[in-house]
Parts: C-alpha cells; structure tokens; sequence
C-alpha cells in the first residue's frame, strides 16, 4: 500500500517500494533492470549508499542510506521515478510496444494530464520505512532477497541465485548485477553531510 505522506528527515537508512503502474511488469517487458541501477549510480554519485535492493518484474525495494543533500528524500525519489519512467517509455516507444503505453496513458488522471503528463509509469506514491533497529534492517533485507522465492513469484529457489537482488552479497559476500554498501559500515559515516 502506498503511502502519502513525507518524510521528516533529509538523512538517514530507509526501506523503499517503488511500484510499477496497476503492478505492470514494465521492468522485465522494458528489460529496464539496468535503469534502476542507473538511478542507483546517480543515488551513489550524490553521496547515498545503496545496502540492499531486488528489483522484480513490477516492483523494485531498496535499502538506501541517504546523506543529507539539501533536498527532501520525497524530492529524491521523485525524481528518480521521473527518470526511471522516461527511460521506461522511451523503450516501450523504441519496442512498439503499444497495448502498453495506452495502458499507461489511461491510467493518467485529468489533473496531471492538464499539466501534460502522458503516461502513469509508477504508482503515484511510495512505501517507506525508517530503518535505526539493527533487528528491523535485518528483518527488511531478509524481506527484500526472499521476495523472488515467494509466492507467486518462484523466480529462483535461493535468494542468492537472484541476479537483481543483493542477497548475494549478503549470504556469499559477492556481488550479484550491482555492488552495494553493508548496512554494517554505516555507522562510520556521517550521513547528516
């Protein structure tokens, strides 16, 4: 369930979801798992720490670290998705892939197509988490690598075989598609600057 609501800090450890329009499978249609981890890259070039994350075919979830940049991490993420979306229609567009941007396109609401919006790629909030507890960032990341075995989803039967996801780093201490920062090496780093 999405969230409306901001966050109060400009600093800190969060668990994020981000979801896909109606739960689209818009990453895996758009083969678009390297744009989030560009977003990461630009996440990690203003000085955030990416410690955990799995990015499924309609949903991604992430452990971020922000450092205090000026801007609200509400602000942060938005534009993230902005970009991700961008990119996620440019393909959709290069692929002719046109059930699906008109999919998108419907799921505009009129006030946002007012102001020239044209398609509706994430849902339009996100869920967040604060994470301080070292038993509730465990508890998140445990979350997070075992969402491609779970359900419906079957996408592997151990976390670590999941190339999308950092539970391989956390259980054979390799990096899978993306190299992440231990939550563990937080607590040496000044996040308010």
């Amino acid at each position: 369930m999405s969230v409306r609501r901001a966050i109060p800090n400009k600093d800190g450890l969060y668990f994020i979801t981000i979801t896909c329009a109606e739960w689209l499978w818009l990453f895996e249609i758009t083969k678009g798992y390297d744009i989030v981890y560009k977003w990461f890259d630009h996440l990690r070039s203003k000085g955030h720490f990416i410690c955990g994350y799995v990015i499924m075919p309609n949903h991604l979830h992430a452990l971020i670290a922000f450092r205090n940049t000026g801007q609200s991490i509400n602000t942060i993420i938005g534009n993230g998705k902005r970009f991700m979306a961008y990119e996620i229609i440019e393909r959709l567009k290069r692929t002719n892939e046109e059930g699906v941007l008109s999919k998108l396109a419907s799921y505009v609401n009129e006030a946002d197509r007012v102001k020239g919006q044209r398609h509706e790629v994430f849902e339009p909030s996100f869920d967040w988490k604060e994470c301080i507890k070292p038993a509730f960032i465990t508890q998140k990341l445990n979350y997070i690598h075992e969402n491609p075995c779970r359900g419906d989803w079957n996408l592997v039967a151990n976390p670590q075989d999941y190339e999308h996801s950092s539970a391989r780093f956390y259980t054979l201490d390799q990096h899978a598609a993306y190299e992440v920062t231990s939550w563990g090496k937080l607590a040496d780093i000044d996040l308010t600057k």
